[in-house]
This record gives structure tokens, C-alpha cells and sequence, in this order.
């Protein structure tokens, strides 16, 4: 079930906390509150008629938020008990228990002050309410169509959930967010990390003669990433261990090396690191969200593969059909390949799935078809990665920016197009979005032959649909339009799509989509960059990986 916590004493506190609220001096009537809602009818008809302060508004919805979610926990396990192998069901669980996590990680926040939040505490916030949003769509979207009528009760519960977490994160901005909220300025040349230097690392002398075991005869793209340091600036290891299919050290299966981790680790304590060898790994490799912090490296990104091939067409959801699942916060992967070769041929079919907090791949390859990179949630940085697919082959709905990245369309099967992007933001307040910076975009060979396959740069597969491309090398292949619809005339007045100073004969926007957003200028664009946009200056340093926290001059 959902929690060891006593639900009838957690409703007394919130039924005591509501009454003392609703006292407020700062009381407004709830018409007035609602009308900056996203959905004005449903917050009148949801909170209570008395006038009360903005922040009372949202610690009421807050109580319920909860509630709902330990409600919504025991309905799906009910329908898993007349449903146990519907595989949409269980991942609705997974996705609930997450929330339940969420919703309570911003009770102290919204319950200890009425003050704007400092930059950095407000972002987490909002990624965590946006996360919550997104796991209601995710569940809904696993049972849509799927006929079965002993589900309604769950889409029906989905439905009312859905629109109680969108106002939560209404209130929520109201109260305690400014609206002029902007990162905190650093120095102008905030690159921090290694270039094209080794990555630091900072271990006791325990992991440091283990690790200079392990590196003994490795090759130079080994060694290249995986250098010990003494300094203060390298990324903090706590625990090492590797894998090598051969027997020859700590583990043979990665998720045997996962399962090592410590639970709940912080960055304050360093990560774990886990370094797999060269070799072919053919897992479903699992970071489960108890394994935080967690270094994954391998011996090099076209020496190290961990592969798979769980696809739609073979019974899988689309959320479970990735080779690699990271649901732990903090997480960092380096030079690794991860593929799903299930083939164009079977539809959706991911190779990386990320529903983690503060995750990093830095000189990592995704090689896949149809759904290869599902940035699901949360806020995700990729640096230095190639990213191969065909129809919507980075999807999904984080807050997510893949910077100085390659981004290479394949050919599809015949009668298909290529999507590079479909991003999925349901809610005009969620921070979420796929922002291409400095990346290079380029068709394979393949399709470079295939001069009569359409190739666009996304396109909105939901309401509010946002992408932006910066500062990108853009090559002839994609069509003139850039944009393409998803349904006829469909989100396509509220999706978001701009583009800002890129290049490459691909670049042309005298041509594009009517309905795109078009050209912004530098000071739009910035919103979206690593120190805005995911807050990066805070948790990325640690990392030692290098990145552009704003536009580049």
C-alpha cells in the first residue's frame, strides 16, 4: 500500500490546519483566486466558497492532492487483483507511488511559509508538481483504447486527478512563486567540467587503489574519462565497483552492481560509482528510484553497449519498452551506448527511458527507431550525445536540454516520416520542454539517400506542446516547413515551437509551419537555456561535466 502513515490522524492535522488557515487577514473571494487557474470552472467548483488567502486555497488542495493519491494506490491495486498481467496497470502503480512521493516532498515547503521561494527551491518545486502532472498523463495514455471496461473506475479517478494536481500547481505558482522569477547571475563564463580533459574524480584512498586497479590496461577513451584527482573541483566518489561479463571483478550483470548502491545517497555524500567494462550487456538494466547519485560509466560509447528489444508490437507499454529505466535522482551515465533494436518495424520501442531528478549523460550514444530517447520527467541534461531514430525519437515530457549533442533522423519504413521531437507538456504551468542547444542535426546515410522521405524537426503531440531549437547546425534534409501537424488542426494554437539563431542550409525559416511560434530573439531564447530553464548552475557543477549555462556569443 501506499504508506505506513496514519491516514485518519493525517486528515484531523490538515481538517485543524485548514480551519486555522481560513482566518487569514489576507482572504480574497475564491472567484477572484480561480480566475488565474487553469481551469477557472473546476477550481470554483473545487475549493471552498469562503473567501481565504491564496496560500490557505493551496494547502487545502494540497490536503486533498494527497489524499487522492493514496486513494488512487488502492483502486489500481484493486483492478490488479481482477487484472494482474495488464501491464498498463502495474506501470499506473509505479507512476502513482512516484506521485504520492511528489506531492508529499512539497508539504513542508507550502506548509512553513507564505514567502516568494528562493530561485532554486521554487524550481524544484515546480518540477516535482509538473512530474506529477505527467505521471497522470503516462497512466492515462497506458489505458486508453485498451477496451477493457474493468479500467473505467481508474480512467475515471485519472480524470479527476488530473485536474486536482493542475490546480495544486496553479495555487501553488500564485502563492509562493514570483513571477519574475530568473536564475541567480554567475560569472559570464559559467563552462564548468572537464572539456576535453579527464573527469575528476575525488575518492579515498580505499576507491582510488581499487579504481587504479581497474584502470590498469584499459584504453586511452577509458582513461580519458576516469582520472582521479585531489583537488576540490572533481566530482565526489563514495564506493566503487565494476562489472565485467567475464567474471573478472565485482559483478557480471549491471543490475546486480545497481542493486550495491547505497539507498537514498545524496550528492553531499558522493556518488557511487559503478564502471562497466567492454562487452555487450544484453539487460533491462533498472535504476530504481531508491539507488540516488548512482556514476554508471562504461569503457567507452562504441565499447560499452547495453542493448534490449522490448517493443509495443511484442505486448509491451511504451513506458516499460526501454533497455535502460532511470528512475533515480541524481543519476550519471558516461560514455555508454544504449540500444533497442527491436527495428522500425515494431513501432514504439525505447532504448532510454529518464524519470529521474538532476540526471546527466555526458558522450553517450541512443541508437534506436520509432520512441528511441523518452526524456519522461523531471530535469534532464544530455552532453555530447548521438541520438539515432526516426518517428518522434525524442520524446517525452522533462524539462530537458541536449547541448553540443549529434541528432541523427534514419530512414523509417516506407509511407513514414520523421519526427525528431514530440514533446508531451499537458499544462501551461509545468517547466517542461525539449531545448536542443549547439547540437548538430543530420540525417544517416541511409536516408540521405532516400531524398523522398519528409523529415521535420517535431511536431505537438499535446496541448501544449514546447520546443526550441538554438544555436543548432540544422542540415538540408529537414523539409521547409520544419514543423509537421500530429492531427489536422490539433494543439497546434497552443503548442510552442521557436527557433533561434541556427544554422545550416536546414535553417531557412522563410518557409516554416504557420502555426510554429517562428523566430525569437536572444532574450526569449535565454529563458530556455541550462541556467533557466533546468536550474543547472545548481546541480551541475558537481558533476564536473562541461556545459553553456546560457546562449553562447
Amino acid at each position: 500500500m501506499a504508506s505506513s502513515s496514519n491516514p485518519i490522524s493525517l486528515l484531523t492535522f490538515f481538517s485543524l490546519l485548514f480551519l486555522f488557515l481560513f482566518t487569514s487577514s489576507s482572504a480574497v473571494p475564491t472567484v477572484e483566486v480561480c480566475q488565474s487557474a487553469t481551469s477557472p470552472s473546476f477550481c470554483k467548483s473545487f475549493l471552498p466558497s469562503s473567501p481565504a488567502s491564496v496560500h490557505s486555497h493551496c494547502r487545502y488542495t494540497l490536503h486533498h492532492a494527497l489524499v487522492q493519491a493514496r486513494t488512487f494506490i488502492t483502486l489500481v491495486d484493486l483492478q490488479l487483483t481482477l487484472l494482474p498481467s495488464f501491464s498498463a496497470l502495474h506501470d499506473c502503480r509505479s507512476l502513482a507511488m512516484a506521485n504520492l512521493d511528489f506531492i508529499s516532498s512539497t508539504v513542508n515547503t507550502v506548509n512553513t511559509t507564505t514567502n516568494a521561494l528562493p530561485f532554486y527551491q521554487a524550481d524544484e518545486m515546480i518540477s516535482l508538481l509538473s512530474a506529477v502532472i505527467t505521471n497522470v498523463d503516462t497512466c492515462h495514455d497506458g489505458l486508453a483504447g485498451s477496451g477493457l471496461g474493468l479500467v473505467d473506475k481508474v480512467v475515471k479517478a485519472i480524470s479527476f486527478d488530473r485536474q486536482l494536481y493542475s490546480l495544486y500547481l496553479s495555487l501553488f505558482k500564485m502563492g509562493w512563486v514570483s513571477k519574475t522569477m530568473k536564475a541567480p547571475k554567475l560569472p559570464k563564463t559559467n563552462h564548468f567540467g572537464f572539456g576535453n580533459g579527464p573527469l575528476k574524480l575525488k575518492m579515498s584512498p580505499k576507491d582510488r587503489a581499487y579504481y587504479e586497479r581497474l584502470m590498469h590496461g584499459k584504453k586511452p577513451a577509458a582513461r580519458r574519462l576516469l582520472q582521479t584527482n585531489n583537488a576540490d573541483d572533481g566530482i565526489l566518489v563514495n564506493g566503487v565497483v565494476a562489472v565485467d561479463q567475464n567474471g573478472a571483478y565485482d559483478f557480471t550483470t549491471i543490475n546486480d552492481a545497481i542493486a550495491a548502491a547505497p539507498n537514498k545517497s545524496t550528492a553531499a555524500n558522493g556518488y557511487f560509482l559503478i564502471f562497466v567494462t567492454a562487452g555487450i550487456y544484453m539487460e533491462s538494466v533498472v535504476v530504481p528510484k531508491s539507488k540516488k547519485y548512482v556514476l554508471m560509466i562504461g569503457e567507452g560509447n562504441n565499447r560499452t553497449i547495453i542493448t534490449g528489444n522490448k517493443n509495443v508490437v511484442d505486448g509491451s507499454t511504451t513506458f516499460n519498452s526501454a533497455t535502460v529505466i532511470v528512475e533515480g535522482t541524481g543519476f550519471f551515465g558516461a560514455n555508454l551506448t544504449i540500444t533497442n533494436t527491436a527495428g522500425a518495424i515494431k513501432h514504439q520501442a525505447v532504448a532510454l527511458r529518464v524519470s529521474a531528478d538532476m540526471t546527466t549523460f555526458y558522450s553517450c550514444i541512443f541508437e534506436g527507431y520509432q520512441d528511441t530517447l523518452y526524456a519522461h520527467s523531471l530535469r534532464q541534461f544530455y552532453r555530447e550525445c548521438d541520438i539515432y531514430g526516426t518517428v518522434d525519437f525524442i520524446f517525452g515530457n522533462a524539462a530537458v536540454v541536449l547541448q553540443n549533442c549529434n541528432i541523427y533522423a534514419r530512414l523509417p519504413l516506407s509511407g513514414q516520416f520523421n519526427a525528431l521531437t514530440a514533446q508531451g507538456r499537458t499544462d501551461q504551468n509545468q517547466n517542461t520542454g525539449i531545448f536542443i542547444h549547439k547540437c548538430t542535426i543530420k540525417p544517416t546515410p541511409d536516408l540521405a539517400a532516400s531524398p523522398t522521405t519528409k523529415s521535420y524537426l517535431g511536431r505537438p503531440w499535446k496541448e501544449f506542446s514546447r520546443t526550441v531549437y538554438m544555436q543548432s547546425f540544422i542540415d538540408a534534409f529537414i523539409d521547409p516547413a520544419g514543423w509537421k501537424e500530429w492531427d489536422g488542426t490539433l494543439n497546434l494554437n497552443t503548442s510552442y515551437y521557436a527557433e533561434f539563431d541556427n544554422s545550416g542550409p536546414g535553417s531557412d525559416t522563410s518557409r516554416r509551419a504557420q502555426w510554429a511560434v517562428g523566430v525569437i530573439n536572444a532574450t526569449v531564447a535565454n529563458i530556455f537555456t541550462v541556467s533557466e530553464i533546468l536550474a543547472g548552475d545548481q546541480w551541475l557543477p558537481p558533476t564536473a561535466v562541461p556545459y553553456s549555462g546560457g546562449l553562447i556569443s
